[in-house]
């Protein structure tokens, strides 16, 4: 005999279920039972894993892999290239061989000698299921337990359609089936009447038997006959009303009896083993935010809920024997396999009459070939490539592939976009290597220009659909998915699901939390684990190969030597991985052809209400569904709020397509490392490899994009890169032959095309074996598959990757030793090389970004602010930048402000609803009025004129305070006086009641005469008294509601003092400082880690934290006029520098009276959580008029270097290094006096580029010096 569990709970049971599928699947065939179920609580999110772990296991009999592999050969028609297994050595195999070719030969097909099955899936899920028919949502609702299992195909779909409507139309706490619903899809599915929570065992615990049997009888006609069961169960707990589980058992085996049906026993479980019980407690307590000792929480009785045996299942039912045998008979009655190999497009909605997705595709293409190539595109050719020759190439492998209509898809949406102006990016991934794409406008750059290849995107061996993802602007991304889901109707499209699930770190955390040990004990342990978010806490407990570096010796030794960290790392190991919760992909939508709960079932995002799917995204696109990403880019919002800015002030369109990228102002932008806000090229490290690169063509951007990451900046292969293009290096040449591939790299292998290039142009290749067999194990690092596996090529050969490689090259007159050094260099570096249709794409942006900034960087950094908005740390980053740019940025103003960060001539001016207080939609009324009555003249205007119900007194507060009304003339004091409440005089309420009365039709001789002069009747305004606050009472007030320092900032009075008390400004962390190049010159080089420098600012915050030991430390946020930084303070340095950490203090009023400026000695540290600097000593920075002194710059000019140009030179280098300093010239006479003169520019004498380019120009005769 046998058995099969038919009600268990896995890890997708979240927070309830602890049964890991692959656990399970492994216990069953273990057991030798025939099938495994699934049935998670109201979802379905575990079927495709339980379908892929059995065919994990199915798949790999020796019957099945010879049986799949004698099919594909044969339907292939290269049997001739099978080999018979040795009979002796591989009977299983022998025998399905001669099986397979014995049907071959009669039938001509081995379908029906596909292997038996090992483990057959069954899929299912535990409903919830409620009499009430109307899903009223006035009160909780009545729920009941039920399961349902797909029986067939057709089953499967009603399943899915079953509970998408329960979690879509019916959910409200938890997704609803009702009886209509199963009704209307219960073809196909069994159904059993679950645990003692189900409807049948409530109502015999209620003691209403005549309602039981009436509910067994209602279901036992709702389905087709047989297929509805009664369960039993035996877990020795008790129901609310007193009946054992064998007195509610033996009443339903009575029931079951009297309606015709048959029971079945379950166990309901939820872990594999008795011994598991307690991590499924845990996960509950998580689940529920509860301790495991809390006596008082919900938890389940016993450890009953595992996987028992067949004999423990049998020994509990003595009196029902057959209630085991039943679980064979639904097993038997149980097929579906889940379809993997089928593509299912959508039906392109917009064909034209008489067209097939074939006949439109090629129109559309041909057209847009006309567009970008010209009439006579068919005769021309680009780099050697016939442009006819290359579409008709790529069209017949998309069509042969049935993706005809994948592309019309992507082009309708993409050109949608664009019609409705919103930005769309010139394509990113491999698409466009796609000539199609670029036909299509689907991408915006030329790939035969640009040397791509659609086999990088298409390759002919490709069974799986392609992959376009697409760029949207950020801000209006949804209106393109509102669009999709509109052509191809609601129904047919959704959000795509993610699951999160327990990381190393959070189990520690999670567990230490529901265990009950102090928080300390978490966060210490879990400070150990590594931050890669694929550690796993076997890596930190033990070495692991090739993971060495994970292991952390502390965590090791507290595991052995700490009771209580042995058990918090036990607890945690044990639910390292479990399924936590679910999500919305950030950018994945499924378009289907048909209704999407006949494909995959859906459900409610709880948290936002968008319909999503229950199998995550990776799942639905190997299900041949078609899931496309729509990426939100910030940097085309930016382009788009840019272009809408120079629109306003200067009334041009710009047409980011027309952006010339030969404009010589890109290249001096980014030489000059003025990339703050420039699309991927704005980090310190690309700043200080850009300037030191200086590019002049887009070539030069591209392979920056592609070389600046960790590998290729480890294996040097960036600054060999910059040294051979600006010739401080050699190129390399392997062969003139290969030139044309790697030229315009210098030699440098940067890209994965280059790689498949040179196996097509020198082995013979084909284009689709350079990307199967050379460039995916290449990436993979998959080495020794290369050199180990004999695989079939296209020229009938049959041998390794390496051996095809090397007599392909010999056989096209390339030398053995030209063959091996690059073999030898593809291994060493081509695992580096990156995509360059896709750093091609991404350079465009780098380009369109620079050309703006560069011709309109007040718009352009107006735009880059405003896509900030909200964000204080980038807001406060991207102004230092800015005045580091030479652009200022201006405090908000009523009479010039827009809503967001406006662009002046003057530089860029706040934006009104960035004011905290104010908000959207007061900035819009106060921007109608100035449009529809003029600028506000002074604060009584503004109040008079402005609706009082939107701009009140907090808000006009809030206004005065930012600086918005500076501009009237009046001082920020004066004005608050004006509007304070405590005022008898104050002009707000005055002007409240006016507005009022004019509202109510009263008219008052203020209304009549205010504005004519001399009537007696005008608001009187007082004049300018020039009363301000103190200084620094009105920045704290500006800071408060902007969260910066516009106007002024406390430190610019002793900005040379804070120079010289630092090593570096905080904004230099992100853009690195210049040194001098002992080839002459500056570079641009990163402030090194983990050296003790010299820190310099102002204390902006302190938030006061505890050790584990209970010793107080601090995290401080330091701020200098260029930027700002987060700086650890240990206890021992805490201790020492508390007091210098807080400004003076009020002792009757808590007001802080003055600011708290520290210099702080310590280290740079850099992580994927942001850089911080861990102090080492904290001193206070003395600022005082006396050092603040400026130094003079003295430059002596022999008289053999005193010419015209060299003083030219010399001012220009001065003009380029501004500051704070005085310059003193001395020109050497002929005669051998010396004249000195005073220059009248300040300059910012610590410069090293200043130093350094001034003795340049003086020589070695000439002196250079700092007093």
């Amino acid at each position: 005999m046998a058995f099969v569990h038919l009600h268990n709970h896995t890890v997708f049971s979240m927070l309830d279920g602890a049964t890991r599928i692959q656990d399970m699947v492994t216990r069953v065939v273990d057991f030798g039972w025939p099938a495994g179920a699934v049935t998670d609580h109201g979802y379905m999110y575990g079927v495709p894993d339980l379908a892929l772990a059995c065919d994990a296991v199915n798949h790999n009999t020796p019957e099945y892999k010879t049986w799949s592999h004698d099919k594909a050969f044969l339907e292939k028609d290269r049997r001739d290239e099978l080999v018979e297994p040795d009979p002796e050595e591989n009977p299983r195999e022998h025998a399905q061989y001669v099986k397979d070719m014995a049907m071959w030969d009669e039938k001509g097909n081995i379908d029906e000698l596909k292997p038996p099955l090992v483990i057959k899936p069954i899929f299912g899920c535990e409903v919830y299921f409620t009499p009430d028919e109307t899903l009223a949502r006035d009160h909780k609702p009545e729920l009941y337990h039920m399961i349902l299992l797909a029986k067939d195909q057709e089953g499967y779909v009603n399943l899915m359609q079953t509970v998408s409507e329960a979690a879509v139309q019916g959910f409200y706490y938890k997704p609803r089936v009702t009886l209509d619903n199963l009704r209307r899809h219960a073809k196909g599915m069994i159904c059993t009447s679950a645990c003692i929570a189900g409807i049948i065992p409530k109502y015999i615990d209620r003691g209403d038997m005549e309602g039981a049997i009436k509910w067994a009888e209602t279901f036992r006609d709702t389905f087709d006959s047989g297929d509805f069961y009664i369960e039993i169960q035996e877990h020795g707990i008790t129901t609310d009303n007193g009946l054992t589980d064998e007195q509610m058992d033996r009443t339903l085996i009575d029931i079951a009896k009297q309606v015709g049906v048959k029971v079945i026993a379950t166990n309901d479980f939820h872990y594999l083993r008795r011994e598991d019980a307690p991590v499924q407690d845990v996960i509950m307590c998580i689940g529920m935010n509860a301790k495991v000792d809390d006596p008082n929480r919900m938890r389940m009785t016993g450890s009953e809920f595992y996987m028992k045996t067949e004999e423990e299942m049998r020994a509990m039912f003595p009196y029902c024997p057959e209630a085991c045998d039943n679980t064979l008979e639904i097993a038997d009655k149980c097929y579906v396999e889940l379809d993997w190999d089928s593509i299912i497009l959508p039906r392109f909605p917009l064909l034209d009459p008489g067209e097939t997705h074939e006949s439109q595709f090629r129109r559309e293409c041909e057209k847009g070939l006309r567009q970008h190539y010209g009439d006579d595109w068919a005769t021309r050719e680009i780099g050697g490539v016939n442009i006819k020759e290359r579409f008709e190439y790529e069209y017949k492998v998309i069509c042969d592939k049935g993706f005809a209509a994948y592309f019309l898809i992507v082009a309708e949406y993409v050109q949608w976009a664009k019609d409705n102006g919103i930005g769309v990016g010139p394509g990113r991934g491999s698409a466009a290597g796609a000539i199609v794409a670029y036909a299509m406008n689907i991408t915006a750059f030329d790939p035969l220009e640009n040397g791509l290849m659609f086999e990088r995107f298409l390759s002919p061996q490709r069974t799986e659909m392609p992959d376009i993802d697409m760029d949207f602007d950020d801000e209006r991304r949804l209106e393109v998915v509102e669009h999709v889901r509109q052509l191809y109707g609601p129904e047919k499209v959704t959000h795509v699901i993610t699951y999160s699930t327990i990381k190393a770190k959070q189990a520690v955390n999670d567990a230490a939390r529901v265990l009950d040990f102090p928080v300390y004990m978490g966060q210490r342990l879990s400070k150990m684990v590594s931050s890669d978010p694929k550690v796993k806490l076997k890596q930190v407990l033990d070495k692991q190969p090739g993971k060495e570096d994970l292991f952390n010796p502390d965590f090791a030794e507290a595991y052995k030597k700490d009771d209580d960290a042995r058990r918090i790392i036990d607890t945690a190991l044990s639910i390292e991985g479990l399924t936590r919760g679910e999500g919305v992909h950030a950018c994945a939508v499924l378009i289907c052809r048909d209704p999407v709960n006949e494909h995959v079932p859906t459900k409610l995002d709880t948290k936002g209400g968008v319909e999503i799917t229950q199998y995550e995204g990776h799942t639905v696109a190997d299900m041949g569904l078609l899931k496309m990403d729509f990426l939100g880019l910030r940097t085309l919002t930016v382009i788009s709020k840019a272009k809408a800015n120079i629109k306003k002030n200067f009334g041009i369109d710009i047409k980011e397509e027309e952006i010339p990228f030969d404009d010589p102002e890109i290249f001096k932008l980014m030489g000059s490392g003025h990339t703050a806000g420039v699309f991927q090229v704005e980090s310190a490290g690309m700043t200080a490899t850009i300037k030191n690169m200086k590019p002049t063509e887009y070539k030069h951007v591209v392979a920056l994009i592609a070389l600046y990451r960790p590998g290729p900046l480890g294996a040097g292969m960036v600054s060999s890169y910059i040294n051979r293009m600006n010739g401080k290096e050699p190129a390399v040449s392997y062969d003139d032959r290969l030139d044309d591939i790697l030229g315009e790299t210098y030699g440098t292998m940067v890209y994965q095309e280059q790689v498949m290039l040179i196996s097509v142009e020198m082995c013979g290749f084909s284009k689709g074996e350079s990307d199967s067999r050379i460039r995916k194990p290449v990436a993979k690092k998959k080495i020794k598959l290369l050199t180990s596996t004999v695989l079939h090529w296209e020229d009938g050969s049959d041998e390794t990757t390496y051996d095809h490689w090397m007599n392909g090259a010999i056989k096209n007159n390339y030398t053995r030793e030209v063959a091996q050094k690059i073999w030898d260099d593809v291994l060493e570096f081509a695992s580096y090389a990156f995509n360059k249709s896709h750093s091609a794409g991404y350079a465009i942006l780098v380009m369109q970004t620079a050309w703006l900034k560069a011709h309109y960087p007040h718009e352009y950094m107006a735009a880059v602010l405003t896509s900030y908005t909200g964000k204080t740390d980038k807001i406060v980053h991207y102004v230092s930048a800015c005045r580091h740019d030479g652009i200022p940025v201006l405090s908000p103003d009523v009479n010039e402000s827009g809503t967001e960060f406006t662009a002046t001539k003057e530089g860029v001016r706040f934006g009104l609803a960035g004011i905290r207080g104010v908000g959207t939609g007061v900035a819009q009324a106060i921007i109608a009025e100035r449009e529809a009555g003029g600028p506000f003249k002074t604060l009584h205007d503004f109040v008079e004129r402005v609706d009082s119900s939107q701009a009140n007194r907090r808000v006009i507060e809030s206004l005065i305070k930012a600086g918005a009304f500076d501009s009237t003339g009046y001082p920020r004091r004066q004005m608050m006086h004006f509007v304070d409440k405590n005022n008898p005089e104050n002009i707000i309420d005055a002007a409240v009641k006016r507005q009022k009365d004019r509202a109510s039709g009263q008219t008052s001789f203020f209304d009549m005469f205010g504005d004519v002069e001399g009537s007696g009747f005008e608001v009187s305004v007082p004049d300018p008294d020039g009363q301000e606050w103190d200084r620094h009472l009105k920045l704290s007030q500006e800071k408060e509601v902007l969260g910066i320092y516009v106007s002024d900032h406390p430190l610019r009075p002793f900005e040379y003092a804070l120079a010289k008390a630092r090593d570096f400004s905080f904004s230099q962390i992100d853009t690195g400082y210049e040194v001098q190049n002992p080839t002459g010159g500056t570079i641009n080089q990163e402030i090194p880690e983990g050296k003790a420098l010299w820190w310099a600012g102002m204390v902006s915050s302190v938030s006061k934290r505890v050790t584990k030991n209970g010793d107080p430390m601090g995290i401080v946020q330091l701020e200098d006029m260029e930027g700002e930084a987060t700086v650890v303070v240990f206890p021992k340095t805490y201790k020492e520098a508390e007091g210098y950490l807080y400004g003076e203090v009020d002792p009757e009023t808590g007001a802080q009276l003055s600011d708290a400026f520290v210099r702080i000695k310590g280290k740079l540290e850099r992580s994927d959580r942001g850089d911080q600097i861990i102090a080492q000593e904290i001193v206070p920075l003395e600022l005082s008029e006396e050092n603040n002194k400026p130094k003079v710059f003295e430059v002596m000019v022999p008289n053999s270097r005193f010419s015209q140009g060299n003083m030219a030179r010399l001012a220009t280098v001065l003009t380029a290094n501004p500051g704070g300093d005085r310059v003193e010239i001395f020109i050497e006479q002929v005669d051998g006096r010396v004249l000195r003169a005073e220059v009248p520019v300040k300059v910012n004498a610590r410069s090293i580029p200043l130093l350094a380019e001034a003795k340049a120009i003086v020589g070695n005769q000439g002196r250079v010096t700092v007093i």
